[in-house]
């Protein structure tokens, strides 16, 4: 690249740590990183340096773990996935995400990524999106929720399920290195949205593809029992 595109990837490159986890999802990560890579390093972060499967079979490789990553993050980020109730459970990586996140610059998260933001602390006191069917175990946790599609929130920056990762990202960019940055990267990736259906959102699909995808992902119960257990116990702690 050179022009433009040594100016806005090179001057004051971001640090961008991005969690991944079994069984997230690879679009929510992708997305995002597709559009942040653009401007900087991304460093993707797990307890070992061995890979990590997606939820849809593909494995990825962590490129640092929670005790070799840098220790200023411009950004960090938090995806989604079907592994979001085991994740919540798990403490030494909800332990880790808290310790990173106070430290970071924009702490972020696609589609249920939030969920595991709220379980680690990260998003009291915060509006914050995540992805439809996963509102109620947000709010179970306490959290005031956003139904945009991107909610930014001070340093808190959210948004809702798969493709809103490119949208949180190009918000990010303009935020952080300019409009003219974020045009940019928006270009580079040719993402320009032209969806074929109106179903993309409950608010535009019809019910009963809306009943049937809720059935389809099926996990937002358990989501919901870990959210009330761990209230549960912070209600006894206090």
């Amino acid at each position: 690249m050179g022009g433009l595109a040594n100016k806005q990837t090179q001057d004051q490159p971001l640090q961008v740590g991005m969690m991944i986890f079994p069984g997230f999802k690879l679009q929510d990560l992708a997305g995002p990183q597709s559009a942040l890579g653009f401007h900087g390093e991304t460093h993707l972060i797990w307890k070992r340096l061995e890979p990590v499967r997606t939820d849809m079979g593909v494995e990825i490789t962590p490129t640092t773990t929670f005790a070799d990553m840098p220790k200023a993050l411009d950004i960090l980020f938090v995806p989604g996935g079907n592994g979001t109730p085991e994740l919540m459970k798990d403490r030494e990586y909800l332990d880790f995400l808290e310790r990173a996140g106070r430290a970071a610059r924009y702490v972020t998260a696609a589609r249920t990524g939030s969920i595991i933001l709220a379980m680690a602390g990260l998003l009291d006191g915060y509006r914050a999106a995540t992805y439809w069917p996963y509102y109620e175990p947000l709010i179970t946790l306490g959290i005031v929720p956003s139904y945009d599609r991107i909610c930014v929130d001070r340093n808190r920056i959210t948004g809702g399920g798969y493709t809103a990762g490119i949208d949180l990202a190009l918000s990010l960019i303009a935020e952080i290195k300019g409009l003219d940055a974020a045009e940019f990267t928006q270009l580079a990736l040719e993402y320009e949205p032209q969806p074929l259906f109106t179903s993309g959102h409950p608010s535009g699909a019809r019910p009963e593809i809306v009943e049937q995808v809720s059935h389809f992902l099926g996990r937002t119960s358990e989501a919901v029992k870990v959210a009330k257990a761990h209230m549960e116990k912070r209600a006894q702690a206090a």
